[in-house]
């Protein structure tokens, strides 16, 4: 309307002062200049006649965490493992909102566009194994290795002598924090879960735990060599055999014929003197 209007308004005044420019009469260029001022006005009126399109993200409504399960075993590691955690501590989620607003099309005209994003934060403490560990290497997020800058993190090793984690003491209170003296735990703050879909990773990490003293059997052994390492029944005690075309044929006895691999593996290797006998005290025999 205002384009009409204001375009019949221009030539009006454009043919009052007549004359002409380059050949153009005055009313034409008047009713040009008035016709884009009123195209300019009717985009404007429009544009604040519209509705406001919204359009909102998904929002979190609980959080789902990756595993917490009470009475939990806790493993024991020895050496070097990649190995998941549970979950034993947790605050709610932190939510933000970001709003973005884009306006109309060309001139000023159109509806605007509302975008409502939410982001998500959350703090947890996830348990490794029994301590002491003597560090973490790599850790995995969703089976993808986990980029770790700008990520708050911290581990302890498990001791008994480790303290509280000062920012589940300020969350709890420090008579309501323990420190999980004896097991390894690690702790994420304000962790961002967009990057995960909203919801807290399935988490794995590669942790390094020294062996036990050298007196103790996990010190003196130094390796288990199971060869085959794999197969059906490679971890049989009982000889297996099966019967193909009339004869039969071994499954598991592949060193001797009265030895399975697994007793071979396990009871005799070990025992293996410099010459050629097997020592263990359930064998005494030959090792060859």
């Amino acid at each position: 309307m205002a384009t009409l209007v204001l375009g019949a308004a221009g030539a009006a005044i454009g043919g009052s002062i007549g004359g002409a420019i380059l050949g153009v009469s005055a009313a034409t260029i008047g009713g040009f200049i008035g016709s884009t001022i009123g195209s300019v006005v009717d985009s404007w009126i429009i544009s604040s006649l519209a509705p406001t399109q919204r359009i909102e993200g998904a929002r979190l409504d609980t959080l789902r965490i990756t595993s917490a399960t009470e009475g939990a075993v806790i493993p024991r590691l020895y050496g070097r493992m990649r190995m998941g955690g549970n979950i034993i501590w947790a605050t709610d989620f932190r939510e933000e909102t970001k709003t973005t607003t884009q306006g109309g099309g060309k001139g000023g005209g159109g509806g605007k566009v509302k975008t409502t994003e939410y982001l998500y934060y959350a703090s947890f403490a996830v348990a490794l194994c029994e301590g002491p560990i003597t560090g973490i290497g790599r850790i995995w997020a969703d089976g993808k290795p986990m980029d770790l800058s700008g990520v708050t993190w911290r581990w302890y090793p498990g001791d008994e002598a480790q303290t509280a984690d000062p920012f589940i003491a300020a969350k709890m209170g420090a008579a309501n924090t323990p420190a999980y003296r004896g097991t390894a735990y690690v702790v994420f703050e304000e962790l961002a879960l967009s990057t995960f879909g909203n919801r807290l990773p399935q988490l794995s990490f590669e942790v390094f735990r020294p062996l036990a003293d050298p007196d103790t059997a996990e010190g003196l052994t130094r390796a288990v060599t199971m060869i085959p390492a794999s197969g059906e029944f490679t971890y049989a005690t009982q000889a297996i055999r099966k019967t193909d075309g009339g004869a039969t044929v071994p499954e598991n006895l592949n060193a001797l014929a009265d030895f399975t691999d697994m007793v071979e593996a396990l009871i005799c290797a070990p025992w293996w003197t410099a010459s050629g006998w097997c020592a263990a005290p359930r064998c005494r025999r030959p090792s060859a």
